[in-house]
């Protein structure tokens, strides 16, 4: 028996032995990826990842924060809600950089000035992390993404040493703006991140907020010191990019549908004045869409773990409540009494949603100009109508 537990014992020491970390030797390398962006709107802000190499060991592993399961149960209800929980994942160096290749995107190298200690306590930082208890967190965009954890990582372990110089932001943005920083003008993606996002994005970020996004927290690292001395050693281009020629059709673009949409029923609208009539389906698409949009805004904001999406005041000229409004004008010849103060409150939240726009509240996409247009022109004539108890 004696024997018995003393083989037993031997194993485990041998066991938790060979699955200990190793050291890291003196010449070990720890540097910060950072990879361009992608016309996916998930790569339109770039990425950022740690990579730790250390030949005398065998290792070249890139630590990546960016991870997700699509197998996650409820994925895409976690997802909207906010509650997605993202991971750490370690893969080797050479399958990560393939897989940018692939995407046709560049692959920048930032070397750290670290001594092998600090090598090998980042080392073990990231080891922990990635244990299975320890691997997964609550993703936000804004505060807790794959950039923003590089610099909280560096920080946790190297303390005071490490010093976060911002000299180099000539301009403080809002976030707002540095989400537009990689997105055009007239996109769809650019139209439904405005349209998502609420007025919480439109204050100053801080200089260490920046860092949200992966290129703030390339531009930061050469102006950070570790120990007075600066934190980059190397700077080099692992991977560039091949040319592309970018198909832009302006046919497909917002700006396109959202005006035409616009001026599609601001024609309605004229017949329907010229001719004393009411174009229910017309009435009934309007204020159906817009009250799904109203709705969505609504339930981002009050219903989700986003942070983001709260104080969203594009509820005011969507509104939530034109989903129920739409069944009425739809199924009435003559609408109810009461619609015509329901007119004036709509017009009342458009122009409301203007001064907030031109206070600087929330700034919303310049896109929906054209059709806060049409809703003024088209809520306009339905209160004369009502006025006038044209047909129906």
């Amino acid at each position: 028996m004696r024997l018995y537990k003393c083989i037993l014992s031997l194993l485990l020491v041998f066991s938790t032995l060979a699955f200990a970390q190793p050291t890291l030797s003196d010449h070990a390398k720890i540097s910060i990826l950072t990879i361009g962006t992608a016309d996916e709107l998930y790569a339109k802000f770039g990425h950022s990842a740690i990579r730790i190499q250390d030949a005398a060991q065998g290792i070249d592993v890139v630590y990546n924060y960016g991870q997700f399961d699509f197998n996650t149960p409820n994925f895409y209800l976690k997802f909207t809600q906010g509650k997605l929980l993202y991971r750490l994942s370690r893969i080797s160096f050479a399958n990560f950089l393939y897989d940018y290749e692939v995407e046709n995107r560049w692959v920048k190298e930032q070397q750290l000035l670290l001594s092998s200690k600090e090598n090998n306590e980042l080392f073990a930082f990231l080891e922990n992390n990635y244990l299975p208890e320890n691997r997964y967190y609550k993703y936000d965009f804004l505060f807790d993404n794959c950039s923003t954890r590089i610099p909280a990582a560096l920080k946790s372990v190297l303390g005071n040493k490490l010093i976060f110089e911002y000299g180099h932001l000539k301009d403080h943005y809002t976030f707002r703006e540095l989400i537009h920083q990689n997105l055009e003008v007239n996109s769809w993606s650019n139209f439904g991140i405005d349209l998502a996002l609420g007025s919480v994005i439109d204050r100053k970020a801080t200089p260490s907020e920046h860092m949200f996004l992966p290129i703030y927290v390339y531009k930061q690292l050469p102006n950070t010191k570790i120990n007075k001395q600066p934190l980059v050693l190397d700077d080099k281009l692992l991977l560039d990019t091949k040319p592309v020629v970018k198909n832009t059709n302006f046919f497909t673009s917002p700006l396109f549908w959202l005006t035409l949409v616009s001026i599609v029923i601001i024609g309605i609208t004229y017949s329907n004045f010229k001719s004393k009539t009411r174009s229910r389906i017309v009435d009934f698409t309007l204020f159906f869409i817009t009250g799904l949009a109203g709705l969505i805004i609504v339930l981002l904001w009050f219903a989700t773990d986003h942070q983001a999406t709260a104080k969203n005041f594009n509820f005011l000229w969507t509104f939530p409540l034109n989903l129920i409004i739409a069944f009425v004008v739809l199924k009435k010849k003559k609408m109810p009494k009461w619609i015509l103060s329901y007119m004036y409150l709509l017009l009342a939240g458009i122009f409301i949603s203007l001064a907030i726009w031109l206070f600087k509240v929330q700034i919303f996409n310049i896109l929906i100009i054209p059709i806060l247009i049409a809703l003024v022109v088209r809520y306009s004539f339905l209160i004369y109508s009502e006025r006038s108890n044209i047909v129906h």
